[in-house]
Formats: C-alpha cells, structure tokens, sequence
C-alpha cells in the first residue's frame, strides 16, 4: 500500500518516476543514477524498498542546469558547486571558468601557431639544403610563440601581440627576429653583423600606504628579471619560493639549444617554480587558498624566455612607444575580451580581482595542473629595448601613459624602480607594489 501511495503521487504530479524526470530534464536515467551517486542531483524520494527513484518536478531546472554545464565541459565537481549557489554567484562561477577554458585555449592556439611557423621556416630552410647531407638545416628568423594572429598594429614587434596602453606601433625598423641583431641605428644593426647582447636591471618592492604586510617579491639579475604578487595565508612564502626557484637559472645557457628545446627547458623551469610553491605553503591552513603570479624573462644570452601566469604583467619600450606583452590571467580580463566590460568601466569593480590562473597550493589532478601551467614563450630581444615587469599593485593604480613616461624619463634601471614605486604611492598604493625594469645592452 506505501508503494501504491507513492505511485499515486508521482502520477498525481507531486513526484515523478525517474524515466519521466529523464525526459523532462533532457537526462538519461543512467546520468541521473550517477549525479544521485555522486550528491549533484539527489531524489526527492527512493523507495527502501524496490530502490525506485522519485523526483520532484521542480528539480527539473536545476537538473537541466547540470546538464547544460556539462556540454560546456565543466568538471562534475565543480558542477557540484555551482549548482550549490545562489543564481548571481552561480553566473559569476560559470563566468570564471568559461573565461579559463578560453585562456586555455587561446594559450594552446598560439602554441600551434609557433610550431606551424616554426616547421614551416625548418621545411623551408631544408628546401634550399644541398644534398650533400653538409647542412644542419636549422630554422632562420623563426617567430616568437605566442605571437598574436589578428588585432595588433601594422609595424609592431614581432611576437608581442597587441600593442596597448598607447597603441602607437613602434617606428620603421623597429621589428626583429628572434635573433639578437640590433635594428638600424643600433649595434648589431644591417651590415654590423651579430652583437653580443646581455640585460642590465634593478628591481624593488614596496609595501604600500594600506597594507600591513609585503606579500610581493622582485628580483633583477644578469640571468633572470622576475615579479611575483603572493595572495592568501601564505602568499610571501608563495611569491619567493617562485623567484626562488628561477634564480640563478640555468635554463638554455649555452645558447646552442633549438627554439623548440628552449621552450621545454622554459616549461620545465615554470613546473619547478610551481613546485616551490606548492611546497611553500604546505604548513598553511588551508594551503589551497595560497598561491602567487609569477612573471619572469630568462636570459639565455641571444633570446628572452617569458613564464607567465596571473594578472602581473611586462611591457617592452621600444622606439619610444610601450607595448604590453602579457595577457592577464583574471575575470576582468575576460570581460574586457569578450565586450562585456569596457577600459573605463574596469576600475569601478569592485572587490579583490578574480584570478583565472595562478601557482597555487594545492594538489592537483594531472589534467588540471596541466592546464593551470604558466604561459610560456620565446621573446625578440635588440640592443636598446627595456623592460618592464610589475605587479598589479603597481598597473592597477599608474595607467600607461604613466608608467610609459617613468620608463622612458629614467636614465637608468634603477632610477626607473623608484620612479615607478613612487608614483604608485603618489596615487595611493592600496597593494604592495613590485617592480623590476632591465635594459638590453651591448655586452662590453
């Protein structure tokens, strides 16, 4: 008779059978038994007795919910959480994790597009090789990984993507290869022949006006130049055992290695960094809420390697005009890439920004420790570029015509550090502040 009751109700429209749920929601009754399995998507009632599934119809938009985050792709445990939420912050979950997957993506297209540049200049190098087996066949002028594919400026660097802040491109000439030849004017320039090139720099960090405590890191040397902005209970730990881990590197030193062998020495060096970090701040708490950016050039003596991940950034000046050459790994980002938030809109959101990517914590599964690696390319160096690294406590509050005019007025790395920390406390310096500028020069 208590089966026949409930029967009764789920014909009634009070409950339903699971094969009728599983047409209204757009299910089948094997994914319902597995989200019961799994607590994303319980029954109203299960009859203790047969185990028969009851649901109740309104659980059909949450139910739809689910499934629709999963054709998106989304994790089911994360789909656990999301489902959890209220409406406005599930929106902002769903938000944040289809703005990585596009990050993600984005940063596996320009990883195909360095190596469709890069076998094309190889095969192309082996069409002109005689047949005496005398040629080493090796890639001339190959393009920086990472280079953008639409939406830069004619004439800007190669390999840096869209120019921003002023958005001038940089004069005539001024383009390189991933060689360090300088351009005209410059040492090394046509017909001088190849120049030995080194980078001078200075870094500093500064813990604000607001701040109680220094979460960020810095570090300028002849191999490495590199900023890191921790967050969380461990967050100084987080941003030194980054650096810590790049410095001194060793990674391509003997400048012999393939474009293709410098960026597996790059990666394997942007793995050991998260690796510091992870067991940085294992001690904490709750480790998985620790973390740091990370935002490096490493100098291999022809070539710049860049590891990058968060929303710290580096810009390159040359010609006079700056260019940022990293994207950041945050929402607001996203939103800007997708229209839905404009530049001038950008300052008036509120609350502390929402990392997309960071060197985190926690321990990961392989899928995802993969995807949440830095981005890692080959950066065009010539004779008078300087480069500029901060966190974002210092672009955040000193827009780029700012920062262009302190990089540019400096006669040097050093007075460059400290007009810029300056000037982020001229504007208030809510956040620690952390730069480092290096200069590429000729070798003496």
């Amino acid at each position: 008779m208590a089966r026949e009751g409930r029967a009764m109700g789920a014909a009634g429209g009070e409950l339903v059978t699971i094969g009728e749920f599983a047409r209204l929601s757009r299910l089948s009754a094997k994914a319902l038994r597995r989200y019961d399995e799994l607590g994303l998507l319980r029954p109203a009632l299960v009859d203790p007795v047969n185990g028969y599934r009851y649901y109740d119809p309104a659980q059909v938009e949450g139910a739809r919910l689910v499934a629709w985050l999963r054709r998106i792709g989304m994790p089911l445990n994360r789909i656990g959480r999301v489902v959890a939420l209220d409406a406005g912050a599930a929106a902002v979950e769903i938000r944040a994790y289809w703005a990585r997957v596009e990050s993600e993506t984005a940063a596996r297209r320009d990883l195909a597009m360095y190596l469709v540049d890069h076998l094309s200049a190889e095969g192309r190098t082996m069409s002109r090789m005689p047949d005496n087996g005398e040629s080493t066949g090796k890639p001339e002028n190959l393009g920086s990984a990472g280079t953008a594919r639409s939406g830069g400026s004619a004439g800007a660097p190669t390999g840096l993507g869209v120019p921003v802040g002023l958005g001038v491109p940089v004069g005539p000439g001024a383009p390189g290869s991933l060689g360090a030849s300088g351009g005209p004017g410059l040492p090394g320039g046509p017909g001088a022949g190849p120049v030995a090139l080194a980078i001078r720099g200075a870094a500093l960090t500064d813990i604000g006006v607001v701040r109680t405590a220094n979460q960020d890191a810095a570090f300028a040397g002849p191999q490495t130049l590199a900023v890191a902005d921790g967050f969380g209970e461990g967050g100084a730990e987080a941003s030194a055992a980054a650096i810590g881990a790049l410095k001194p590197s060793t990674w391509g030193r003997d400048g012999v290695l393939s474009s293709v062998d410098l960026l597996n020495a790059l990666q394997d060096t942007a793995d050991s960094a998260a690796g510091a970090v992870r067991d940085a701040v294992a001690p904490c708490e709750t480790p998985d809420g620790s973390g740091t950016t990370l935002t490096a050039m490493l100098w291999t003596g022809s070539r710049l390697g860049l590891v990058h991940i968060g929303d710290s950034r580096a810009y390159l000046l040359r010609g006079g005009e700056l260019f940022r050459i990293t994207h950041d790994h945050s929402l607001v980002q996203s939103m800007l890439d997708d229209g839905s938030l404009s530049p001038e809109e950008v300052a008036s959101q509120p609350g502390p920004a929402l990392l997309l990517k960071a060197l985190v914590g926690e321990a990961r599964p392989a899928a995802a420790a993969v995807a949440c690696r830095p981005d890692v390319r080959l950066q065009e160096v010539l004779a008078g570029d300087r480069y500029l690294l901060c966190s974002d406590g210092l672009s955040a509050v000193v827009d780029a015509a700012g920062l262009r005019a302190a990089v540019v007025a400096a006669e040097d790395p050093e007075e460059a550090v400290r007009r810029l920390v300056g000037l982020a406390r001229e504007a208030g310096a809510p956040d620690n502040v952390a730069c480092a500028v290096a200069d590429v020069v000729v070798e003496e």
